[in-house]
């Protein structure tokens, strides 16, 4: 199970995700209670050791905004939320990036389709809400099937597994499920999420 934790801003929580196994790391750099500066991330790379992906996250600004950000922070990896369009993939791609393009639950299908990303992420109804929502519809929809795409929205450490499990899903994601306030992590809660997310070894 590929497990990211989003919306880290400190060393500590940093430390805390990669030490209990997150695959990948986000970095919110759009308006957000948990948004960090194109220079704190640079700062916070040195936490981020080979292995594990740092990811810079955006929702509304234009692609082009989004990779010359990206690039600044020193990220290679960008998460689109909004609404996106094929040649937005294309743009990442063309700038030597890689992208987790997210969606919504009622996003169409068309939507949902493979675009050439390098992820899909499902997100609840209103992403960063930490609302809960029907994983399991997510295991019959036609496009996902043999797709590697990550399930937000609503996860926190006692339902990962089981909502993971239900969805069919290769890999999760989890932000305010981790937090002891809104934008403030709890580190005990970090490594409890990435040791249930990994523990259901049929994943």
């Amino acid at each position: 199970m590929f497990v990211k934790v989003c919306g880290l801003s400190t060393p500590e929580s940093i430390r805390e995700a990669v030490d209990a196994g997150a695959d990948a790391v986000g970095f919110v750099l759009t308006a957000s209670p948990r948004v960090v500066s194109p220079g704190q991330v640079t700062s916070l790379l040195a936490e981020v050791p080979a292995g594990v992906s740092p990811i810079a996250v955006f929702r509304h600004e234009p692609v082009a905004d989004a990779v010359a950000i990206a690039r600044a922070a020193g990220l290679e990896w960008i998460q689109l939320h909004g609404s996106r369009s094929r040649q937005d993939v294309e743009t990442v791609h063309d700038a030597g990036m890689k992208l987790i393009r997210a969606v919504t639950m009622g996003a169409a299908r068309s939507e949902i389709e493979d675009w050439g990303e390098d992820l899909l992420l499902i997100d609840s109804a209103v992403p960063g809400s930490g609302e809960a929502w029907d994983y399991a519809a997510m295991a019959e929809v036609p496009e996902l099937q043999g797709r590697r795409w990550l399930l937000a929205g609503g996860l926190d450490p006692v339902n990962v597994a089981q909502a993971s499990v239900a969805a069919n899903a290769w890999g999760v994601d989890v932000s305010s499920g981790v937090e002891a306030s809104r934008g403030v992590k709890d580190l005990a809660k970090i490594r409890a999420f990435v040791q249930a997310a990994k523990s259901d070894a049929t994943v």
